[in-house]
């Protein structure tokens, strides 16, 4: 790659910051969305749930594949590939006629943004060649989560009210084409010196794990937790999951080296991200329905209510940082995990009338608490691993982030479907307080393993593991870093 300079150096983090603002706030943007997008194409709560899981899913089962696959054709081309697939989805989604082809299009918007995200962040550190420059890099690339987080209830609220529903989709077109038109201008291309071989066979096995399991959990309550077709999905995830305890040990190079995970801060920063973004995501999907369905609130009331926990959020996390780069993940991993199961622990009596004071309390817990779990996750789960396979590392938290949050919705949607008698707008507040319950114990969970990982018998787990990779050469999906 020839030499940047450093102008165009801060040009490309911007231009690759453009992709993760537009891929985050759709996770956000669309849950203030969920309530107008029932009402106007009729869709259940499970189908509520596809609408953001279809999204979550496919991004989480191609993330690897796609840095791999832009480590081998080029990052800059599969990078603008996945923005014009990205933008042609997006334009789909605000034209959908009914909840079917509106969760078709979503999945058509993660193939692409699952080639934005991975692939960007392999640019930038490809780019940023100086540590120091690519410290503070990463660091912009992260604080852009929290700005996405916190825009995306404000701005979907005004749009959802002001235009409609699908304008949240409208405002995607002209970034992505910004994006395509800049990243060729001004984006070297790059490959790596070795890239990783594409395991397909572990592709289609992570990916009927995930969709099995998810389609059982969503559709169980509506189909009966013992149809043949239920039981049937849960029978194909267990089958998948120990197809890939088989067959990837055998491969060279795996999709997913199943060594690392008797590191306890790999495994524990996994279990960790699926937990905290399980609770998150929940979190959302619940408030949201509760706000709008339940306490009538417009769009635009409701993403004004819940923009303290999403400010709160984006200033915790940079503290958190700081606080991982000097003492470690310990204190903020357990912190966060408490505080979480303690904002949400508030919810867990809520009612019709619940006072906006007490919401305020518990979005201001919570948002303290997630603030403080995002940014250890990747460091805990590249502990103590040896330079040459950290990309793999956080490349398995990163998609552990999509899986969580994903199980999250679909199984606190599902307990409160299960509970909910008559319509949204009578029950549902007494019924979703078995979801908060357990968004209180993921918390827990969080807190516990944050505690329990990232002592001294976790690091030796993870030097013994770290030695097996010393002599081997590298597996790193440059791509996902």
């Amino acid at each position: 790659m020839p030499e940047v300079t450093d102008r165009r150096r801060w040009l490309i983090l911007a231009i690759c910051c453009l992709s993760l603002f537009i891929v985050s706030l759709d996770n956000t943007i669309v849950n203030v969305a969920l309530p107008s997008i029932q009402r106007d194409l009729g869709a259940s709560v499970s189908g509520l749930q596809w609408t953001i899981d279809a999204y979550t899913l496919v991004l989480a089962s191609l993330l690897m594949l796609s840095g791999s696959t832009a480590d081998r054709v080029g990052r800059r081309r599969v990078f603008q590939i996945g923005l014009v697939i990205f933008g042609v989805g997006s334009l789909l989604c605000s034209v959908a006629p009914n909840i079917g082809t509106l969760v078709g299009f979503r999945i058509l918007q993660a193939i692409g943004g699952s080639m934005l995200n991975p692939v960007a962040m392999s640019i930038i550190t490809n780019v940023f060649t100086d540590r120091r420059q690519r410290a503070t890099a990463i660091g912009v690339w992260g604080g852009v989560v929290g700005i996405s987080f916190a825009l995306g209830p404000t701005v979907g609220g005004l749009l959802v009210q002001s235009v409609g529903w699908r304008s949240i989709f409208w405002i995607n077109i002209p970034v992505v084409v910004a994006a395509i038109v800049l990243t060729a201008m001004f984006v070297p291309e790059s490959r790596a010196a070795r890239s990783r071989r594409i395991d397909p066979f572990g592709q289609v096995l992570v990916l009927l794990t995930l969709a099995t399991l998810t389609y059982g959990i969503i559709e169980g309550p509506g189909r009966g937790w013992a149809s043949p077709e239920i039981l049937g999905c849960f029978v194909v995830a267990v089958g998948s999951v120990i197809g890939l305890l088989l067959y990837e040990p055998r491969r060279q190079e795996p999709l997913l080296d199943l060594r690392f995970f008797r590191s306890a801060p790999f495994s524990g920063a996994t279990l960790i991200a699926i937990s905290g973004f399980g609770a998150m995501g929940a979190f959302l999907f619940l408030n949201t329905l509760y706000l709008q369905d339940s306490r009538g609130f417009s769009a635009l009331d409701a993403g004004l209510l819940t923009l303290p926990l999403a400010v709160v959020m984006s200033l915790c996390a940079p503290w958190a940082g700081r606080m991982v780069s000097r003492r470690g993940g310990r204190l903020p991993l357990a912190v966060g995990g408490i505080a979480m199961a303690a904002g949400a622990a508030v919810m867990t009596s809520l009612t019709e009338h619940t006072s906006i004071a007490l919401l305020f309390v518990s979005y201001v817990i919570f948002g303290i608490g997630f603030g403080l779990l995002n940014p250890p996750i990747t460091n805990t789960a590249v502990s103590g691993m040896p330079v040459s396979q950290a990309g793999v590392a956080a490349a398995v938290a990163s998609t552990s982030r999509q899986v969580g949050q994903s199980l999250g919705i679909a199984v606190v949607g599902s307990v409160v479907t299960s509970a909910v008698h008559g319509s949204l707008q009578v029950g549902f507040a007494s019924a979703s307080h078995a979801g908060w319950w357990i968004i209180t114990c993921c918390g827990l969970v969080v807190a516990v393993l944050g505690f329990v990982t990232t002592g001294r018998w976790a690091r030796r787990t993870a030097a013994t593991v770290a030695a097996e990779f010393i002599d081997e050469p590298s597996r790193v999906p440059a791509g996902v870093r």
